[in-house]
């Protein structure tokens, strides 16, 4: 390897760096914080053994299509009323929002707050629709 190429390109190779450490993360950082995603099939699963489906998406968004049975906290809401799922702490939980994004980060706060079995919805009610699965409104 040249390492004049190296020295005079070093930005280039820093944001190649970051990149590819980015990539990485995205595949084992899941993994790490002990929150397992669920695909279709896993969330399927989930809901036909009665796991609680939690949807942390905004009020219009809920409105708009959510799985049937979902209870619905915002992510904006859901540190203030960690009380009301105390019940559901040793039941395995499913999160859910529109991608997958806001879920994940309330997967972390219940995880913190000792939930035992919290899946995050790959995907989210995105790809939920997109296997045809139900959707009440």
């Amino acid at each position: 390897m040249d390492v004049q190429f190296l020295q005079q390109n070093w930005m280039l190779v820093a944001v190649a760096g970051v990149s590819g450490a980015m990539l990485v993360w995205s595949f084992i950082g899941g993994k790490l914080s002990g929150i397992e995603e669920a695909d279709t099939l896993k969330a399927t699963r989930l809901f036909n053994d009665d796991a609680l489906i939690l949807d942390v998406r905004e009020d219009k968004e809920f409105a708009a299509g959510h799985i049937p049975k979902a209870k619905h906290i915002p992510l904006g809401q859901l540190s203030g009323r960690l009380q009301e799922l105390e019940k559901f702490k040793a039941k395995p939980i499913l999160v859910t929002c529109r991608s997958g994004q806001r879920s994940a980060r309330a997967c972390n706060l219940l995880k913190k707050a000792g939930f035992e079995t919290v899946y995050n919805q790959a995907g989210g009610i995105l790809a939920w629709e997109r296997a045809n699965l139900p959707v009440a409104k």
